[in-house]
């Protein structure tokens, strides 16, 4: 490493776990009675569950960091199925998502599929088929998660950024040297290394090569160059 190479602690570097949560299955329907017989399938399956009568229930209380699924029904009203996907993609909610749907709203689930919901289930449904499907989708959505949970803390780290911090970020993760981004920025050498070390400590990345990795984990980096 050569003089002057900012250096952060190993110890800031790691990006811890999340605590082990039981996986939870959230339902969201307005019908009384198809919320608590979900209630009494899923307590027999020894499946922790909670339940929502509507959309805007559920986006204003729910937790969605957790590990499990979403069980949507689609023809709410109010704000239908669909909307609450959207407004889930919105906020960049990982949980996976199961839709309910009747048959005249098959349409309506396939295209909530291509949308990116894991699966769908028609009414009436067979309540082993609905356990082991949602056992399925937790049971992904578990093995896919510690990648998801390392991109949001990355992604949380990198909101502490000041915008020219980025802005040095972004032309760091694009191969530019320091001296480089000087000139694209219109600043000294020095500042350049001030906030290069300052993104280092506040992302928590002990080398240059800890930083870039942490910044493509995040993915979306930008395809513009910063004052190219």
């Amino acid at each position: 490493m050569s003089a002057g190479e900012p250096t952060v602690s190993s110890d800031t570097a790691k990006i811890s776990n999340e605590p082990a949560e039981q996986p939870v299955v959230i339902v969201v329907d307005d019908d009384a009675s198809m919320r608590a017989a979900l209630r009494r399938l899923f307590a027999s399956a020894h499946i922790t569950s909670e339940h929502y009568a509507s959309g805007a229930e559920f986006l204003a209380q729910a937790r969605m960091e957790r590990p499990g699924c979403i069980l949507l029904d689609v023809g709410m009203p109010g704000m239908n199925g669909l909307e609450v996907q959207a407004r889930l993609k919105q906020r960049h909610v990982d949980l996976p998502v199961i839709f309910l749907t009747g048959t005249a709203e098959i349409p309506i689930a396939v295209a909530a599929m291509r949308e990116g919901a894991m699966d769908f289930v028609e009414k009436p449904f067979d309540n082993d088929d609905l356990v082991a499907r949602v056992r399925n989708v937790i049971e992904r959505h578990r093995r896919e998660r510690p990648g998801e949970v390392e991109r949001r803390e990355v992604r949380r780290r990198r909101q502490l950024l000041t915008s020219r911090e980025r802005e040095v970020l972004e032309l760091l993760v694009h191969g530019k040297t320091n001296k480089e981004i000087a000139r694209a920025l219109g600043a000294s050498h020095r500042t350049i290394e001030i906030h290069r070390r300052n993104a280092m400590e506040k992302m928590g990345a002990p080398t240059l090569a800890d930083l870039v990795r942490m910044r493509l984990i995040e993915g979306d980096a930008q395809d513009t160059v910063p004052g190219a």
